[in-house]
């Protein structure tokens, strides 16, 4: 199927952020041209061992290849020297570090320079704090990105430091929200619109995705800890069998009573002592005993068997070795050889109408086709005034939890009418996930994960399971341009709405399907939830204190998947709309979260390394870690990228006699020498007060950060400057501070205008416009049809 084959994209950008968002667009069809400095991405020549000095005609790195695979590179300097290219293109991406804007710590002005110089491009901005407020420009990594956000200081035990997410995890994610921005932007040019600057937060991306809304849900609570440290683990999570890990997650009272009977320990659910997460965490001893007691007499395999038996979600917690065999992969071909058939690669996420990507074609050599491509005429000018991406288009949402709400919240954003989907007697389950005291009247809209992932929507109450329910649901279809939806794969079909359904009430119609797994394999019908894609796609086997189990990184695979599925929303939408004819989208979690695990793969079938957690530590950065300060839990992060941030960060401490040691001048030899430093930093950092010292650091170009209490974040002056939380006003909650979308378009002013709805809160008007009448409302209502609070409970 040809997709956006009309698409030019020009890739300015260096490393992993960029790299994804450009590879997400040639895998929509796009023709992207890598621009390189003369020296080339430094990816070129990386491997998780580190850099290596690279000779003319020497292979490039795994990892390029993977994000560069059927690109065109030329060699270029400045944007001056490629301006007929880029008057032509529809797409440019810049992440300040490729050839386009200004080094970090240098300011970044140049991205809105190229919008006004070429007002029908989309220039796509990806940086760490964004391209305004007091923190653009400052030096960043990945840790102290996830440091200053709020997603380092919800992971660990209280009793530790935190522990970042392993596996650059926030790097890749941004380039798949770079991508939607990029897709939804150029949407409103190819209608005849003006082009668009794109800012995206890599922190902001790290704030949204990696903190599971604790800011938000601390407010709803009326922040009641104040001091105390905001991390813990979840529980079921991994736990050891005989022969290694298994994961579970139990987010409803079911899936907890249901694992209570599969360790057989039946005699713990009546009482239900041990069902609320806090009375498991305060007795954290005694209750990973009972577990154990269990989980370490079996195989992996086998406690697995027993709970996929019992409908819990649960998976092999993977290392990368494991990933590559694990049956579901290899039965839907999630991974497929690269070009030379020397290592592995996971596949595009998404597929239309059951057609998934075709075999990957070779990465370019450096400057491969320097001279050799035809500028495009310049874009002509707008003909029509600006509108946002999807307005007019019209959502049908059959979501529910995280995932499958935050795709559709996103297409919400992007200006689409969004109806959201629950009945009376099976809310959307992340509705029960408030953490407030049932006695409170509407208890069940206050939970922080609905309200954050449900913005901009109206809801409807149907009960699907019922024939009245399921026609209504078909009327409205015929209106709609999407219907989206994240059961698995069994539910939808028992509810006869599955694509052939859907296509055949209205064939204008994309349907987007979210399966945990996918719609065909040995695990089709099993549930997943982001904790089960962690543990089974190895995001978990890098994330944990090295003298500690894997851990899960709490979250940020549930927007991951949402965001994949968005992207194939949009490409479908647009063949829709060349066509005429909708198709099915299938965009699994699983597939998205191979995707940005996509390291751990391709080093392990690559070069043989397999990769595993290290603290806080990473092999692109040393030293790295998070470090205690003269004040309990005000934890100073600290991460040397250059050889240059070592030097400067020797003469911010005064030239200490073990900085000097000529071995450390290298990437390699301060890897070599990390237990040192580390001792050498901690008993530095633990005299000296945390403002103080990341005040020193940065003002010398050294990337540092505190470990920001993600329970305040809103209050962090970089999100206050651009406005990252937006107040909403709710019915039931008050005015809110809501972690909003993490990029920001030069056109609009804010993404949220409508507070996440309560149940059934909008049932009359979208059924009167459906033509229903007073009376025939009223019959609904009294048949509990429809309504507006949760029955049974």
């Amino acid at each position: 199927m040809d997709l956006l084959t009309d698409l030019q994209v020009i890739d300015c950008s260096s490393g992993i952020a960029g790299g994804y968002c450009a590879k997400l667009l040639s895998g929509a069809g796009a023709d992207v041209i890598k621009v390189e400095p003369p020296g080339g991405d430094p990816l070129r020549r990386w491997t998780n061992r580190g850099y290596w000095d690279r000779t003319e005609g020497e292979g490039d790195g795994a990892l390029f290849q993977v994000l560069h695979f059927g690109h065109r590179s030329i060699v270029a300097s400045s944007v001056d020297e490629i301006s007929d290219l880029v008057a032509g293109a529809d797409i440019l991406i810049s992440d300040g570090q490729g050839i386009a804007p200004l080094p970090f710590g240098h300011g970044a002005g140049e991205p809105a320079e190229l919008h006004e110089r070429y007002p029908q491009l989309v220039v796509v901005s990806i940086t760490p704090y964004g391209l305004e407020g007091p923190y653009a420009g400052r030096p960043a990594t990945e840790l102290t990105l996830q440091a200053e956000s709020g997603a380092l200081s919800v992971r660990g035990r209280a009793d530790r430091a935190p522990v970042q997410m392993g596996g650059r995890t926030m790097e890749w994610v941004s380039g798949l929200y770079a991508a939607v921005a990029a897709l939804g932007a150029s949407r409103v040019v190819r209608r005849g619109g003006p082009g668009e600057l794109v800012d995206l937060s890599i922190a902001e991306v790290a704030n949204t995705t990696g903190t599971t809304a604790a800011d938000l849900m601390d407010s709803l609570r009326g922040r009641p800890n104040p001091g105390v440290p905001g991390r813990s683990f979840e529980t079921p999570s991994i736990e050891p069998t005989s022969d290694g890990y298994v994961g579970f997650n139990t987010n409803t009272r079911t899936q907890f009573d249901s694992f209570l009977l599969m360790i057989e320990r039946p005699d713990l659910i009546e009482g239900g002592a041990w069902a609320p997460i806090a009375a498991r965490v305060g007795n954290w001893e005694g209750w990973n005993a009972i577990i154990h007691d269990f989980t370490t007499k079996h195989t992996t395999a086998e406690v697995v068997a027993l709970a996929a038996e019992l409908r819990i979600p649960v998976a092999p917690v993977n290392d990368g070795p494991a990933v590559v065999e694990f049956e579901q992969a290899q039965a839907r071909g999630s991974l497929v050889d690269d070009p030379t058939g020397t290592f592995r690669v996971p596949t595009r996420s998404w597929r239309i109408d059951g057609e998934g990507a075709p075999p990957p074609s070779p990465a370019p050599r450096l400057g491969e086709h320097t001279g050799t491509i035809v500028p495009r005429p310049p874009k002509i000018p707008a003909t029509h005034e600006r509108t946002l991406p999807l307005d007019g288009v019209k959502v049908l949402d059959l979501t529910a939890w995280w995932a499958g709400p935050s795709a559709a919240a996103m297409l919400a954003a992007l200006g689409a009418d969004v109806i959201h989907v629950e009945s009376v007697t099976r809310p959307d389950g992340m509705r029960f996930t408030s953490g407030v005291s049932t006695d409170r009247d509407n208890w069940w809209d206050y939970s922080a994960l609905f309200l954050t992932s449900n913005t901009n929507k109206r809801d409807l109450t149907l009960d699907l399971a019922r024939p009245e329910g399921r026609e209504l649901a078909l009327r409205m279809i015929e209106q709609c341009d999407i219907v989206i939806e994240n059961f698995t794969p069994r539910v939808i079909e028992q509810f006869d709405l599955g694509w052939d359904v859907v296509h055949a009430r209205n064939p204008r119609a994309v349907m987007v399907r979210m399966p945990a797994f996918g719609l065909d394999g040995p695990w089709r019908d099993r549930p997943g939830f982001a904790q089960t894609m962690e543990q089974v796609t190895g995001l978990a086997w890098l994330t944990g204190h090295v003298d500690d189990q894997p851990r899960i990184q709490r979250g940020p695979c549930d927007p991951n998947g949402g965001m994949h599925a968005v992207v194939g929303a949009l490409v479908a939408l647009e063949v829709r709309d060349r066509t005429g004819a909708g198709s099915l989208v299938e965009s699994t979690m699983f597939e998205a979260a191979l995707n940005i695990s996509a390291e751990l793969i391709v080093e392990w079938t690559a070069y043989g390394n397999p990769l595993t957690r290290e603290g806080s530590r990473s092999p692109w950065a040393a030293p790295q870690g998070v470090y205690a300060t003269d004040t309990p839990e005000r934890w100073l992060v600290l991460s040397v990228a250059t050889d240059d941030q070592w030097s400067a960060l020797v003469d911010a401490l005064g030239r200490p006699d073990w900085a000097t040691d000529p071995a450390l001048a290298t990437h390699a030899g301060r890897r070599a020498a990390h237990d040192l430093l580390d001792e050498k930093l901690g008993a530095w950092a633990a005299e000296i007060d945390l403002d103080k010292a990341i005040d020193l650091l940065v003002s010398a170009g050294i990337p540092a950060a505190p470990a920001f209490d993600a329970r305040r974040a809103s209050e962090h002056p970089q999100f206050v400057a651009r406005h990252h939380y937006e107040d909403l006003d709710h019915p039931v909650v008050g005015v809110r501070a809501h972690p909003s979308v993490p990029f920001r378009y030069a056109s609009v002013d804010r993404w949220l205008t409508r507070p996440a709805p309560m149940l059934g809160e909008h049932n009359h008007e979208i059924l009167t416009d459906l033509g229903l009448s007073p009376e025939e409302i009223a019959a609904l209502e009294a048949d509990d049809q429809i309504g507006t609070t949760p029955l049974g409970l």
